[in-house]
């Protein structure tokens, strides 16, 4: 009888980067698995149900939680108030909650480890403290489960994680990064962070390990980094992306690269680009490897990762191109006329 057999996972936002990979691996597994998303999508699976919603309805939620599942996957991203609010309802639900964090609460310390310093702890930078930034909510709500009475969660802080239509340069995502590869334009990145080392994890890999995780004794209340080990500086990767589509960059100083964003998002660019891509991300997964049964040799070389995913790419899906790709195209069409 497969693992799961009988028992049912509900995934919240389950067809996005992971959630594609951990759906069909659930089901493999011999779960009943129920995903709720915004995208219509049909089943080919009789193990596999969607359910096109919205999750963050507390009505909804409340008359889908009814039904009690065994486990709950939560790709959702909430603010600190909202989860506050909802917390219970979820926990309270299911026999296993798993919160999906980010390796992004960590500080600058190498190697990576479960119990190294966040940002929410130790950080001097007051300005950053006192908004509510990615890094910083995900630690927030994290301290929200080790405060609650619930004893049924996991965390679990997934790396930069590469999948179907999401390829990261740096901050940038697939809608600049394929889109300029494409169209021959070349890519302007931050020299400040071109050295530094980073951690992108296949998302087939990471669904493996959450899919380890359900329903396991091993790994209640207990935190997981979710990542390969495997390192590369920013300037390797950008050079597989040449080798692998074609896309040639050029390096500009920060706050030129800064400029390429939107005003409204700029202060969030800052923030990853300051707290996260330019800290050296070298990631000790010795944990999740040994609770999942796991070895890093099961896990995808970076390298061979983005030509599985880039090689299996629609020829006829059309790039839209973003605003930061048409501020790069700006900024270079300057720099010949000078």
């Amino acid at each position: 009888m497969a693992p799961g057999s009988t028992k049912k996972v509900l995934v919240l936002g389950g067809t996005g980067a992971m959630g594609v990979y951990l759906v069909p691996e659930l089901a493999s597994m011999g779960y009943q698995v129920t995903v709720v998303s915004l995208d219509n999508v049909v089943s080919d699976n009789p193990l596999v149900t969607y359910i096109q919603a919205n999750a963050k309805d507390n009505s909804f939620l409340h008359g889908l939680l009814q039904e009690r599942y065994d486990a709950i996957v939560d790709f959702m991203i909430y603010q600190t108030k909202e989860f506050s609010e909802k917390y219970d309802m979820l926990l309270s639900s299911t026999n296993h909650y798993i919160f999906l964090s980010s390796y992004r609460v960590y500080s600058n310390s190498v190697p990576i480890r479960e119990d190294s310093p966040r940002l929410l702890d130790v950080s001097g930078d007051k300005d950053f403290l006192a908004t509510e930034d990615y890094a910083l909510y995900k630690a927030r709500e994290e301290d929200i489960l080790r405060a609650s009475n619930f004893n049924n969660w996991t965390i679990v802080r997934p790396a930069i994680t590469y999948s179907k239509f999401r390829y990261q340069l740096v901050t940038l995502e697939a809608n600049t990064v394929i889109y300029r590869a494409i169209k021959k334009l070349p890519v302007l990145l931050p020299k400040e962070a071109m050295h530094v080392q980073a951690t992108m994890s296949w998302a087939g890999d990471v669904a493996k390990m959450l899919a380890r995780l359900v329903l396991n004794p091993a790994a209640i209340k207990e935190t997981y980094t979710v990542a390969t080990s495997e390192h590369h500086t920013w300037e390797e990767i950008a050079n597989y992306y040449k080798e692998i589509i074609g896309l040639e960059y050029i390096t500009v100083d920060r706050e030129t690269y800064l400029s390429f964003f939107d005003p409204q998002h700029a202060k969030a660019a800052r923030y990853q680009l300051l707290y996260d891509r330019c800290f050296n991300r070298i990631i000790d997964n010795s944990k999740i490897l040994q609770v999942t049964g796991l070895k890093q040799s099961d896990l995808m070389p970076l390298k061979d990762g983005l030509k599985k995913e880039l090689s299996a790419l629609p020829i006829d899906y059309v790039w839209i191109p973003s605003t930061i790709s048409e501020r790069m195209d700006a900024y270079l069409k300057i720099k010949r006329t000078r």
